[in-house]
């Protein structure tokens, strides 16, 4: 294991020690619990917007606390969950009298504490309700879609339901707007390598230098096929045609791109695989009208990618299309 470390239990806390030190006006963390963080920069009246999950997936989930997006993020050890007491100490901290939104990703420990958490929040009266990201396509089938993982396409509910909130419309509002941002959400990923948890020291699962693994999740939990690797767009074709399956997106649709780098992948990669993914939407009759290229979602340094297709409406368009900003994503009104 080659890493930039020095204890690896202190990986978490002396990562968010180094961001904490470079965004001090934007992020800080509450309870005195580094794992606590929240916007520096609340905005009295707005739902906030928590999330949470485990660490090596940066920009998800802590990376999206900022302007336009989230207000706060529990965060968990390397692929843990976080405690409900740092989700719950989150939700004090960002309720800023309006409620509080929970998105976060479909794993039982998330589920479990983020419940238990919002149970503390109410015994507070704060209001709290949940939209549970579930946009991985290969990790079950049609019609049983609750038992999805959510990975990287988690980050157009952020997007959405976050612009929703910064135009100041109610909790009820907000969480229907993630909600529809989530049923309209696809996602399907390969994975070329695996990746080593600091503290286990070895690499998560094995696979062969010639092969991929097609639908694998970013905690290496088994995809749907492994196979010799293909050419770039032999993979695209593959994996796109899995989400076309699910979606409407003939003549006229218009969609938001997601391809994300799953922590060992160069952009220019993911710059290939796009190419490919705008070929099939223009045959189609589909419009890429907002399109995101990087490392949204990643998996400690494991090489692949996944793509994520929003099937936009009018609603969805502009929201998607507001600016936000934050550490980790700059996103300027088009």
């Amino acid at each position: 294991m080659k890493k930039f470390l020095n204890d690896p239990a202190r990986f978490v806390d002396e990562m968010l020690e180094g961001i904490y030190r470079a965004h001090p006006r934007q992020l800080t963390y509450v309870a005195d619990d580094l794992r606590c963080m929240v916007t520096a920069r609340p905005k009295p009246g707005k739902v906030g917007i928590a999330t949470g999950g485990g660490s090596g997936h940066l920009p998800v989930f802590l990376g999206y606390v900022g302007d336009g997006m989230l207000d706060g993020a529990a965060v968990g050890g390397v692929f843990q969950s976080p405690s409900a007491e740092q989700m719950y100490e989150v939700t004090k901290a960002i309720d800023q009298g309006a409620g509080v939104l929970y998105i976060y990703g479909n794993y039982t420990g998330d589920i479990i504490n983020f419940d238990m958490a919002a149970e503390l929040a109410d015994l507070d009266g704060i209001a709290v309700k949940q939209v549970v990201g579930n946009d991985d396509a290969a990790s079950s089938i049609v019609g049983e879609e609750h038992k999805r993982r959510g990975v990287a396409g988690i980050f157009f509910l952020f997007k959405a339901a976050g612009a929703a909130a910064a135009e100041g419309l109610s909790l009820d509002e907000v969480t229907r707007i993630a909600d529809k941002a989530r049923l309209n959400t696809r996602t399907i990923g390969v994975a070329l390598s695996s990746c080593v948890v600091p503290e286990v020291g070895h690499a998560t699962f094995s696979i062969g230098e010639d092969e991929m693994e097609i639908g694998m999740g970013i905690h290496g939990e088994p995809g749907i096929s492994r196979k010799k690797l293909a050419p770039a767009d032999a993979v695209v074709d593959e994996m796109m045609a899995r989400l076309f399956a699910e979606q409407d997106l003939g003549a006229g649709a218009e969609v938001a791109v997601l391809v994300n780098g799953l922590g060992g992948t160069p952009k220019e990669e993911l710059y290939i695989l796009f190419r490919r993914v705008s070929q099939l939407l223009e045959a189609r009759g589909a419009t890429a009208r907002h399109v995101f290229i990087g490392e949204y979602a990643t998996a400690m340094e494991m090489a692949g990618a996944s793509i994520s297709l929003l099937v936009l409406d009018e609603e969805l368009e502009r929201l998607i299309d507001a600016p936000a900003h934050t550490p980790f994503v700059a996103h300027v009104k088009l």
